[in-house]
């Protein structure tokens, strides 16, 4: 196992501290008769593992898992290369970034996995559970690690923070995609996901997604997240409460000898990011004593009176930050100018189309929406790298398919005229390929654009033809009509609930997260906690923002620090005083700095 000697100071000081909860004797928790699939399980050594599927860190950093035959992978293939996708889109594997040397691990761990499609009641949609069983389990020390994806990310969205903090350390990890995730269903071809990756017609096994079987063949691309008919979100913390219980079952299952793994005998410690480290927040709410502790790293969370929902401030950025990062003062950002260091074309279309929207200070429009988002709680240091989300129009294809969720749509067209379209290869809306399809599962992140499959907008002409999309998606929120009004009440069922007092809540967030910035949840969440005599643990962490896989691009790695290393550091601590029983002393925040040029080395993360 690589060396984390970086993290190991970090039970030693003290601030934050709250006794370690005493455990209660309660029933084991309802096992399976949430699963809506038979349990696979499948093995993993000799050449495979459970945290890399085999690739190593050299792996993970190399080019995209090859399939024998692309149009039918194997479900084995789907698996390697799904855990590679996952790596990379969530971790900085970059060759000065550090992994694996100073922070955390891709040490072989062999072992079973145990997979299935689940159900919460009510829902339109299964959704995936999934557990990791090292060899190497402690049973002296029993441990499970519960989590669920960033993002919509599928199943193995979340392996480089919980997979790599828990499996290293002998605990089981328990996933769930939390009704997002990549099975995609293709009306075309009437085609979805099965159980092992693989693609199946409808009708002839169970999928992971399938919508109506009225659904037109040119409805377009069909995702979960989307077009479930649920409103996932509203559920994130019930997906994780089951999937930590699915992890028990399955605990009794790989070990029958020393069954039955229930919360009175087994330390479960809570894990996410972003959406995950929502899903982490949502589920401490109800939690009736499941969980021994909960650490949520830049968590998506919305508080009740504080702060703002994820939807508001998605909307007003995707209209608003295309004009204000003309401002010059952002002139040295990463993506905030074209290569050649002019302002991109779309800016000035943008203020252009504030102006005619009646946008006040017509002799400065950046300016103006500079202030204006200043105004609205934006700080410079958000706004800098919410400049990257900008530029890959991350903000509309949120916006988009959130909005398609709330308002439980069908599949098919979506809400103010968007959709989803596969395309060619030269990137035009139409049928895409088989191996395309057939890869989807493991390649996509589950909100389109990306892995053959385009976000459609309505049609519009003239120099800034997004603008009326954007500007519908907008007055979803801040409208009076009936949509508006529903998707506000959608938005309003996705609010946190109070921990219980007991519980230990760890809180990770970047000062400079520009997609999830930390003014409008982490923040307002801890004074909420704090305001009802709760303790929480509050790390905002300098130089910190939401993409760990953004430092190995030029301009990120020299200015930002990985998140990550903070969430492996609260982990570790929190998991030794759990299995100690002593009392649980995190450090204050840690003081990063900026790596600058060079490689990164210990010092610059400020771990103690």
């Amino acid at each position: 196992m690589p060396p984390r000697s970086c993290l190991l100071l970090v039970s030693l000081l003290l601030l934050g501290a709250c006794a370690a909860p005493a455990r209660r004797e309660r029933p084991p928790s309802p096992m399976t008769d949430f699963l809506a699939s038979p349990i696979r399980e499948t093995r993993h050594a000799g050449g495979d593992d459970l945290l890399t599927a085999g690739l190593g860190l050299a792996g993970l950093r190399g080019a995209p898992v090859a399939f024998a035959d692309p149009e039918r992978p194997t479900p084995e293939e789907l698996r390697r290369r799904a855990i590679q996708v996952s790596w990379k889109g969530i971790a900085d594997l970059g060759p000065l970034g550090g992994y694996g040397t100073l922070y955390g691990s891709t040490a072989t761990v062999t072992g079973r996995e145990f997979s299935a499609f689940a159900r919460l009641p009510g829902a339109h949609s299964p959704h995936r559970v999934l557990v990791q069983v090292p060899d190497a389990f402690d049973a002296s020390a029993r441990c499970l690690v519960v989590t669920a994806s960033s993002g919509s990310r599928g199943i193995y969205g979340a392996i480089a923070l919980a997979g790599a903090a828990g499996l290293p350390r002998g605990c089981a990890v328990a996933y769930t995609d939390k009704g997002t995730g990549s099975g995609y269903f293709d009306p075309a071809t009437r085609s979805g996901v099965q159980l092992d990756g693989t693609r199946a017609a409808a009708g002839t096994a169970l999928l992971e997604f399938e919508p109506a079987a009225d659904v037109p063949s040119d409805a377009g691309i069909a995702v979960k997240h989307a077009h479930s008919g649920d409103n996932p979100e509203a559920d994130w913390g019930r997906h994780l409460l089951q999937a930590a219980r699915f992890g028990l079952a399955m605990l009794d299952r790989a070990h029958p000898d020393q069954a039955p793994f229930t919360p009175a005998n087994t330390r479960i410690v809570a894990i996410g990011l972003s959406n995950g480290g929502g899903a982490v927040l949502r589920a401490a709410g109800i939690d009736d004593g499941l969980l021994d502790a909960a650490i949520a790293l830049a968590p998506n969370i919305a508080t009740p009176g504080r702060g703002r929902a994820l939807y508001d401030y998605a909307t007003e950025a995707a209209l608003w930050l295309p004009c204000a990062l003309l401002d010059p003062r952002f002139d040295p950002v990463p993506m905030a100018r074209e290569a050649d260091g002019s302002a991109p074309a779309a800016g000035r279309a943008r203020c252009a189309s504030l102006q005619a929207h009646g946008l006040p200070g017509s002799a400065a429009p950046a300016a103006t929406a500079l202030a204006q988002l200043r105004a609205a709680g934006w700080s410079d240091a958000a706004l800098a790298t919410a400049a990257s989300t900008t530029r890959l129009d991350l903000w509309r294809a949120v916006a988009a398919t959130y909005a398609s969720g709330y308002l439980r749509a069908p599949a098919g067209p979506m809400p103010c005229g968007f959709g989803f379209s596969g395309h060619d290869a030269q990137g035009r809306p139409g049928v895409v390929s088989e191996a395309v399809r057939a890869a989807w599962w493991a390649d996509a992140s589950g909100i389109p654009p990306g892995a053959g499959v385009l976000l459609t907008a309505p049609a519009a002409t003239g120099e800034d033809p997004a603008w009326p999309g954007l500007a519908c998606l907008r007055g979803l929120w801040t409208g009076t009509d009936a949509p508006a009004t529903r998707l506000r009440a959608a938005v309003e069922a996705t609010r946190a609930a109070l921990p219980r007092r007991d519980l230990p809540v760890v809180v990770i967030h970047g000062e400079a997260d520009g997609l999830v910035p930390m003014a409008f949840s982490a923040e307002p969440y801890v004074e909420w906690l704090r305001a009802h005599d709760r303790t929480p643990t509050w790390w905002p962490i300098a130089h910190g923002q939401h993409f760990d896989a953004f430092l190995a691009l030029p301009g990120f790695g020299d200015r930002y620090v990985p998140l990550l290393a903070y969430g492996y550091a609260a982990f570790d601590t929190v998991l030794d005083a759990l299995r100690s029983g002593g009392p649980l002393r995190l450090p204050p925040a840690p003081q990063p700095r900026a790596r600058g040029n060079g490689a990164l080395e210990a010092a610059h993360l400020g771990l103690r």
